[in-house]
């Protein structure tokens, strides 16, 4: 089995849905839904998994074996974005936009897939904590030596963990649904802390 990621401009941020429809389309050879953008050979002339099909230099595709994926798709994204490109990964049905950003500086987003982005997109950020499941058993934010929000599934809703590293305090909660979990990553991604307020923490 291989994985997948495929790479183009946009002028605005787009939903990981559109995402899907343009490479559906691209597939299918309708390059009509893309357009020709200088970042896209340069992409491909800086990462060697990635192929430029046809002619044009509208999109990249980037095909590695199962076993690489994880080493190769956090090349392709971190590449994507100094190349002002988006990246689809249609595996984990996740887009990567150039914007919005959040507060932090070198944040990460990582999840239990092996999945690891450096300043992820907010959008991305909402996208991916709805992917948790046993085969993605976590996702958390981390600004390192300074503070990180992680979540994971439990039988009734999901659990949610907060650490303050400089302070040295970590607490924790239960939440029932994931549209809570989404909320405090996003939130902790802009800089903000209402979620601490809205739950009965305790500490571990």
């Amino acid at each position: 089995m291989s994985f997948e990621l495929a790479v183009w401009q946009e002028p605005e941020p787009i939903t990981a849905e559109r995402a899907a429809e343009v490479l559906r389309a691209l597939r299918a050879g309708d390059t009509r839904v893309v357009r020709p953008h200088p970042g896209v050979t340069e992409f491909a002339a800086a990462l060697p998994e990635a192929v430029v099909p046809g002619d044009s230099p509208a999109y990249a595709l980037v095909t590695v074996d199962l076993e690489r994926s994880d080493e190769v798709a956090d090349a392709a994204f971190t590449l994507a974005r100094e190349c002002g490109l988006v990246c689809y990964d249609p595996q984990r049905g996740l887009v990567h936009n150039l914007a919005p950003l959040g507060a932090y500086p070198g944040m990460q987003l990582r999840t239990g897939d092996g999945m690891i982005v450096v300043d992820p997109d907010l959008r991305l950020v909402a996208d991916a904590v709805a992917t948790m499941s046993p085969r993605n058993p976590f996702t958390a934010l981390v600004v390192f030596g300074e503070h990180f929000v992680q979540s994971s599934p439990e039988i009734t809703g999901y659990e949610l963990e907060y650490k303050d590293s400089v302070a040295d305090v970590m607490v924790r909660t239960h939440v029932p649904e994931i549209g809570a979990v989404r909320e405090a990553f996003v939130e902790y991604a802009e800089g903000g802390r209402s979620f601490l307020e809205r739950h009965d923490w305790r500490r571990v």
